[in-house]
């Protein structure tokens, strides 16, 4: 062939290619934008015009519950009142905290609106409020979330307006300065923006929200507890609760739900600080609509909240009983208060599960629920000076069932040469009451004989536990399994302590 027409022919078809290459960059290039705009939705596609009809008044909920679905065809002009109440309220049995709050409970109100909906959002300000506040709203598409309009003094009331462009669960908090304090505090809340569409219909809807709180007292020390701004910067939570205080949803303040009914979980994460590892014991997420978006991850076992952050789950409920509800950084759970409860009723379904319950074991030092009046009736008697022994035994036995059992056995044998036993022990009559005492807050690591078997294993420190609980506890071992007799109080429990020298941060 000429070499001149091979160059001419070769120039042809590289110009013949160039032209179909760049035809088919463009052709994929528009083919991607309108999978990606069908795919993901966004603001773009989120305005629906103006509000048509009535203005309406939102629903506004507490935890546990959820507002009704929206059930419109139109984008409506919702007007949402919110008040900013602070006040003293019961973060644990016996333990008080001044929250600041949206609504006067924590977490906040639940608000539930339509997809293209004009939010007019009227803040109000308690004129017993100590302090100024606002909203920052993660729902809304403007300077500050809504903050840098929303600033309200104590006695005052703000109005500003916005349009909910994208659908999702979306976070809401104060950003006042110090930002961190005001959350800590308690005041953050969950926005349901649904779709226009709305969600496909479930059986139960509950409101969880988690959050971390920082006191100056330790775990469970009684009184009013002020916030520790120090232990907030090293990130260092006292608690971490659903709902704002320990067992908020556990006991008569169970969620509750029906064999085969499909429940839905609209989990938020206030923070500060800490990421959530939300887990149901006993149950499979069937779906997560993860970060509160739009997208869902199926057969989902444990889910990651981060803090100001959310998660929609969805599960079946196949079998009845109690499942647990954890954040699954475990000691958070049965350390620093965790931890909720779904009770569900209905007939056995042997083919899905067979086993018996296990809640004691699930509830650790929180005891059976059912030993709950004894333990707070002997406490009240402790701190009248009335308690007697029968009182301690009462207690201690409650206690030992829901803290101590797992190792050494409701019947106080333990397990042979794993955990030794407490029923007729000598290690118990040799030592002295303080060393039996410190054992407790202290644990145990290393060789020991009991009743003349060896053991080597492992007793943690049980520091967590308050005085009345280590002498309730003691006192019902020193008075069963013939063992000798004793009466343990907590002002002894508290010398004990007091004298412990333990390593700096450590739980005393």
């Amino acid at each position: 062939m000429n070499i001149k027409l091979v160059i001419a022919l070769c120039g042809v078809s590289a110009m013949l290619a160039g032209c179909s290459d760049g035809s088919a960059d463009a052709n994929n290039k528009a083919a991607a934008e309108s999978r990606f705009s069908q795919d993901t939705g966004g603001s773009a596609r989120g305005d629906f015009g103006p509000p048509q009809g009535e203005p309406i008044q939102a629903i506004l909920t507490d935890a546990p519950m959820v507002p009704p679905p929206v059930n419109r065809d139109y984008p409506a002009k919702v007007i949402v009142d919110l008040e900013v109440v602070e006040k003293e309220m019961e973060i644990s049995e016996g333990v008080h905290y001044t929250f600041w709050t949206f609504g006067g409970s924590v977490p906040g109100k639940f608000m539930r609106i339509r997809q293209g909906d004009t939010v007019e959002f009227h803040l109000k300000n308690h004129p017993d409020s100590k302090m100024p506040h606002n909203i920052d709203l993660h729902a809304v598409t403007g300077p500050g979330g809504g903050a840098t309009s929303s600033f309200t003094a104590p006695g005052h009331e703000s109005v500003f307006s916005f349009k909910a462009l994208n659908h999702g669960l979306y976070v809401y908090h104060c950003a006042t300065a110090p930002v961190g304090m005001h959350v800590a505090n308690g005041m953050y809340g969950l926005i349901l923006v649904e779709p226009p569409e709305g969600l496909p219909p479930v059986d139960r809807e509950f409101y969880v929200m988690q959050g971390d709180f920082y006191t100056v007292g330790k775990y469970r020390e009684k009184g009013l507890q002020p916030f520790d701004m120090q232990k907030a910067i090293e990130e260092n939570a006292t608690y971490v609760l659903f709902n704002g205080a320990e067992g908020a949803l556990v006991g008569d303040n169970a969620l509750k739900a029906k064999v085969g009914e499909t429940v839905r979980l609209f989990v938020g994460n206030g923070g500060p600080n800490l990421v959530s590892s939300f887990h149901v014991i006993g149950e499979i997420f069937d779906k997560v609509f993860y970060e509160g978006g739009t997208h869902f991850q199926e057969n989902v076992q444990t889910t990651l909240v981060p803090a100001g952050g959310s998660a929609m789950t969805e599960f079946k409920v196949e079998a009845p009983g109690t499942l647990i509800l954890v954040d699954h950084s475990i000691f958070r759970a049965f350390n620093k208060g965790a931890l909720g409860m779904l009770k569900v009723e209905g007939d056995d379904q042997l083919e899905i599960y067979s086993g018996k319950e296990v809640d004691n074991v699930y509830l650790a030092d929180k005891a059976v629920e059912e030993g709950a009046p004894v333990i707070s009736g002997v406490a009240a008697a402790q701190q009248a000076g009335s308690a007697t022994r029968e009182d301690q035994i009462a207690a201690g036995s409650v206690l030992f069932n829901g803290t101590c059992s797992v190792c050494h056995q409701n019947n106080g044998k333990g397990l042979p040469g794993v955990f030794p036993p407490l029923a007729n022990s000598d290690f118990l009559t040799a030592k002295s009451q303080e060393k039996v005492i410190s054992v407790v807050i202290n644990g145990i690591t290393g060789p020991i004989t009991v009743n003349g078997e060896d053991y080597n294993s492992v007793m943690p420190p049980m520091s967590n536990l308050n005085d009345d609980e280590i002498a309730n506890i003691l006192t019902y071992v020193y008075n069963s399994w013939g063992n000798k007799g004793d009466v343990i109080s907590p002002a002894q429990v508290g010398e004990v302590r007091a004298g412990t020298k333990r390593p700096a941060g450590a739980a005393h």
